[in-house]
């Protein structure tokens, strides 16, 4: 199926399932205005992420790369009564165009958004979790280790979700020189091999390309 059709199915879903609102268009639009790259989740994979959150009963969400605070929007607005989204951001300019977006979404008291490096963040936040949900869609070079620290950091049963792991097909390629698709070939390595997790992987089209995500479900946390 070309492209277009691609495209052309995910608008079908999004105006039939009522996928989008002023709030996240404007999330949108500023996101784009303040110069961030439009890489967000697209609205149907948004409402999958909130349909997560709600299926788990999920109180506690960690997401590792905020960007303009789309996705963790969709999240946020899942979230029961006392849940808390912890968001950790490289850019402190992609944080500041998060916050800002996320106030107006009207979840700004339930979502925290941390900037630095990740993998100086994540040691810190054990008193915090266990985490019931943890969506990673940052660098991909540092999903191998995102992966660890996102299964020290969960319990039994909570769901881990990495996006763009199929890469348009590169993921096949073992010698392939993009760092990034190394990088989530070795995740896909440790998460076939690690007896913590139960997983697997989704291939999705639409106008996001040809890509995918990982599904995984924790099954003994720890190192």
């Amino acid at each position: 199926m070309p492209e277009p059709s691609w495209s052309s199915v995910d608008r079908y879903i999004i105006d039939t399932f009522h996928l989008s609102d002023p709030v996240l268009e404007e999330t949108l639009r500023s996101s784009a205005a303040a110069g961030l790259p439009s890489i967000q989740v697209s609205p149907p994979q948004g409402k999958f992420l909130h349909l997560l959150v709600r299926l788990l009963g999920a109180k506690r969400v960690l997401e590792i790369g905020t960007l303009g605070g789309y996705s963790a929007t969709w999240m946020a607005r899942a979230l029961p009564p006392g849940g808390k989204l912890i968001t950790l951001e490289l850019e402190p300019r992609h944080a500041e165009v998060a916050r800002k977006n996320l106030e107006r979404a009207g979840v700004g008291k339930v979502v925290d958004v941390r900037v630095g490096r990740a993998v100086e963040t994540l040691p810190t936040l054990g008193p915090e979790g266990p985490f019931d949900l943890v969506f990673i869609d940052a660098d991909k070079e540092g999903y191998p280790d995102y992966f660890d620290w996102a299964v020290r950091l969960a319990r039994p049963g909570s769901a881990l979700v990495f996006d763009n792991i199929i890469r348009e097909g590169a993921v096949l390629d073992p010698a392939h020189p993009d760092p990034r698709v190394r990088a989530v070939r070795l995740l896909n390595e440790r998460m076939s091999s690690d007896p913590r997790v139960s997983a697997t992987e989704v291939q999705t089209v639409g106008g996001k390309k040809w890509d995918g995500f990982a599904l995984a479900v924790v099954q003994r946390p720890g190192p």
